[in-house]
C-alpha cells in the first residue's frame, strides 16, 4: 500500500532526471567545448597547429595560414600589425632563436560567427631560447589568445586568418 503512495512521486522524480540528462551536453574531452563533428575538426586543426609549433615546423605554420592573414595584436597602431609576409619573417627568426618548445593548449570556446571560426584558448608555452651561443634560457608564458580560422570549401580545409 505504500508503494501506491509515493509512486507518483517516484514517477515526478524520474521525469525530471529524465529531462536534467538530457539537457546536459557531452563536451569534448579535457576541454569546455560542445562535442559536434565541426567542433572536433577545428580541435584537430589546432592540434596539428600546436604539434608544428612544438615541432617549430615552420613551413607547417606557414601552411595553415591564409594568404590574406592579418593579425593587428589588438592594438589601433598599425605598426605592430602582422600579415603573411611578416609572419613569414618573424617565425623565420623565431625558429632560429628557439631550440626547444613545450606548447599546450586548453581548448574554451569555439564560435562561428558567419564564415569565421572563432577559437579561445588558454595556452602554456615553454620556449628554450639562444640569446647567443653559450646562452640559452628557458621562458615561460601563459595567457589567453583567441584565433580565427576561415574554411575553404574548395581546399577541404580551415585557415589561419589571425591568432598564430
Amino acid at each position: 500500500m505504500m508503494w501506491c503512495k509515493r509512486r507518483p512521486l517516484f514517477a515526478a522524480v524520474l521525469c525530471l532526471s529524465l529531462a536534467a540528462a538530457a539537457g546536459c551536453q557531452k563536451n569534448i574531452p579535457n576541454t569546455t567545448v560542445k562535442d559536434t563533428p565541426e567542433n572536433r575538426a577545428v580541435i584537430t586543426f589546432m592540434e596539428n597547429y600546436r604539434n608544428a609549433v612544438e615541432s617549430r615546423d615552420v613551413g607547417a605554420l606557414l601552411a595553415m595560414a591564409h594568404p590574406q592573414y592579418l593579425d593587428d595584436n589588438g592594438t589601433p597602431a598599425g605598426e605592430d600589425d602582422i600579415d603573411y609576409r611578416t609572419l613569414q619573417t618573424k617565425l623565420s627568426s623565431w625558429r632560429e632563436r628557439v631550440s626547444d618548445v613545450r606548447y599546450e593548449i586548453k581548448y574554451r570556446t569555439i564560435t562561428r560567427e558567419m564564415d569565421r571560426v572563432l577559437i579561445n584558448y588558454r595556452y602554456s608555452a615553454s620556449f628554450r631560447i639562444a640569446y647567443d651561443e653559450e646562452d640559452q634560457r628557458w621562458s615561460r608564458r601563459i595567457g589567453e589568445n583567441q584565433m580565427v580560422l576561415v574554411y575553404d570549401d574548395v581546399q577541404d580545409r580551415y585557415y589561419v586568418l589571425s591568432g598564430m
